[in-house]
């Protein structure tokens, strides 16, 4: 296995200053969690955006934001806007191991096995679920998320300020103007059944406006 990787981010990690406090530790504005950082906190090589097969959908509790998390299901229809952000192996796991509630400095066994398997699971909690993504530049896509599909839980609405950083990580990664980041994230399970479109445009609006 190459000593890098692609992280595919489908929720507030695509956005760039988002992802810096897992990466250099810290608590980011409006945020529950300190985060401990990466070993390497370095930034990221490269980054692109990227649509992977499958869907994003929200359900759970978030201990960082409140409301819905989002998680990627493979077997949902159509594609996932996600950010793909190129990352040395230590620091995929150092960043996975954050998401986990774990302690950075290990997990290197279960990356190698998703990356040559396409799946690996830590354990059953929620982003303790290792999916391979697909193939770029010859290098493995890696993203993290439950190990249950997308039918099998309760969807939950997720919490503006966490809406509001994903509508901010599309638009740094994939350039979508406001109308198109609204009209994607309302068709969201946990999002489609709690929000109104309305409701949606206006807060995604308030957030590209900030």
């Amino acid at each position: 296995m190459a000593d890098l990787l692609w992280y595919v981010a489908y929720g507030s990690n695509m956005f760039a200053a988002r992802l810096a406090w897992y990466l250099g530790g810290g608590r980011p504005p409006g945020g529950l969690r300190t985060y401990p950082g990466c070993r390497d906190c370095r930034p990221p090589r490269r980054s692109a955006a990227v649509l992977v097969p499958g869907g994003i959908y929200f359900a759970g509790e978030s201990r960082a934001w409140t409301g819905g998390m989002a998680f990627y299901d493979p077997e949902l229809p159509g594609r996932a806007a996600a950010r793909a952000w190129l990352l040395t192996v230590e620091q995929f796991a150092d960043l996975a191991a954050q998401e986990m509630y774990r302690e950075p400095g290990s997990g290197l066994d279960l990356i190698r096995v998703a990356a040559a398997e396409g799946r690996a699971t830590l354990g059953p909690g929620r982003y303790e679920t290792l999916v391979r993504t697909g193939v770029r530049d010859g290098v493995p896509m890696l993203t993290f998320t439950a190990p249950w599909r997308a039918a099998d839980v309760e969807w939950a609405a997720p919490a503006p300020v966490y809406l509001a950083m994903l509508a901010g990580g599309l638009r740094e990664a994939h350039g979508w103007d406001a109308p198109r980041i609204a009209g994607y994230l309302a068709g969201r399970p946990g999002v489609a059944d709690r929000w109104t479109p309305a409701a949606v445009e206006s807060l995604v609006a308030e957030a590209l406006d900030s």
